[in-house]
C-alpha cells in the first residue's frame, strides 16, 4: 500500500459509486493505493470490495495509520500473556 495523494481522496468522492453508497468510499479509495496484494499485482474497487470484512478492516486501519499517523508502526497486546509490543504492519503487507 503507498501513502494516499490528495487526488487519491478527492476523485474517490467524485466516484459514482460512492455518491450513491458514501459507505463504498474506503474500497474505492483502498482500491486506489494498494500496490499488491498477496499474489495479486493489481488490485481495484472490486478486489477491495470482495475482501472479507475482517480484511477490509485491517487495510482500513492500516490506510489510517500510514495517512495519518506516517507510521506502518502499530501497537498492539499479546492475549495469551498480555505483554504489549509494536508490529511493522509494512513489511507484512508488503511494504
Amino acid at each position: 500500500m503507498r501513502i494516499a495523494t490528495a487526488s487519491d481522496e478527492l476523485t474517490s468522492l467524485t466516484d459514482v459509486r460512492v455518491i450513491h453508497h458514501p459507505a463504498y468510499l474506503s474500497v474505492v479509495l483502498l482500491g486506489k493505493v494498494i500496490t499488491r496484494l498477496g499474489t495479486l499485482e493489481e488490485v481495484d474497487p472490486e478486489v477491495a470490495g470482495g475482501l472479507y470484512a475482517v480484511d477490509l478492516a485491517f487495510l482500513q486501519k492500516f490506510y489510517e495509520k500510514i495517512n495519518v499517523d506516517g507510521s506502518p508502526i502499530a501497537s498492539t497486546v499479546c492475549p495469551s500473556c498480555e505483554h504489549e509490543f509494536d508490529v511493522d504492519m509494512g513489511s507484512r503487507l508488503g511494504g
